[in-house]
């Protein structure tokens, strides 16, 4: 072998060499969303298109509280996009300067009462929930919805005396779903996600406590562009009709 020879070879090796030893690339193909609990479905449905749409992508998602979420992020928990409940939460993430940028608001939610199937109770009005030995559910009120279920109180001049306190909404339904609870106050895409695992109870009131859900990409986001396409599926047309269709009002 000539020396030529011998100094190419030496080069491949190393090169080799050197690129066995260079860190795995990341996997930019997925994507962390943290989002309210009320938006599982929605998300899921939403998921899956984003997925068809970018092949070869995963949306992992963290859904709970937005209080809880936010606390995490603030915290330092990694993610791509945060979508909360309400505005109030959002504020907490981009005050600890953690949002590339502004927050769009993409849906809204209003309270409902849920009851057994058949309603056993006969609740027929936000007061009725005042009802002696009656076992009442409800956010608590650092969570969104337990935020709009203060404002409906006051709207409606009424105190009520829950049994418990829930930190999202879904433990809130899952409590009178199991019959551990006679009724309690839901978003309306919740009540509607549960079929006829519940009855619902429409009243005026809820009309004074209206959330308003936005979306942002995180500053820590892995993949920037990737997070900002799923921003634009939610609030997109595409997005409208799947949120429509669980319940959510237009922003």
């Amino acid at each position: 072998m000539n020396r030529i020879a011998r100094t190419l070879l030496t080069a491949v090796l190393v090169m080799g060499v050197l690129a066995g030893c260079s860190p795995a690339p990341a996997d930019d193909g997925k994507l962390t969303v943290f989002a309210a609990a009320s938006l599982k479905k929605a998300f899921s449905d939403i998921s899956a298109q984003f997925m068809t749409d970018n092949p070869g992508t995963e949306v992992e998602f963290s859904f709970a509280g937005s209080a809880d979420l936010a606390a995490q992020l603030t915290q330092g928990a990694p993610a791509d996009v945060f979508a909360a409940a309400d505005g109030r939460n959002m504020s907490k993430v981009e005050e600890a300067g953690l949002l590339a940028g502004p927050a769009v608001p993409f849906a809204s939610n209003t309270l409902t009462i849920v009851v057994a199937p058949g309603n056993p109770k006969k609740i027929a009005s936000f007061r009725d929930l005042t009802q002696a030995g009656l076992a009442v559910v409800v956010c608590a009120p650092q969570v969104p919805c337990g935020s709009a279920t203060q404002k409906v109180q006051e709207a409606a001049g009424t105190r009520l005396n829950p049994v418990s306190e829930e930190s999202q909404v879904t433990d809130v339904l899952n409590k009178v779903v199991t019959g551990q609870a006679d009724a309690g106050l839901v978003y309306v895409t919740d009540a509607r996600a549960a079929g006829d695992s519940v009855t619902t109870v429409a009243f005026p009131e809820s009309a004074r406590a209206v959330n308003t859900y936005p979306i942002a990409v995180l500053k820590g986001a892995q993949n920037p562009e990737l997070a900002q396409k799923f921003v634009d599926l939610v609030t997109g047309a595409a997005g409208r009709t799947i949120l429509s269709a669980a319940g959510f009002a237009k922003p």
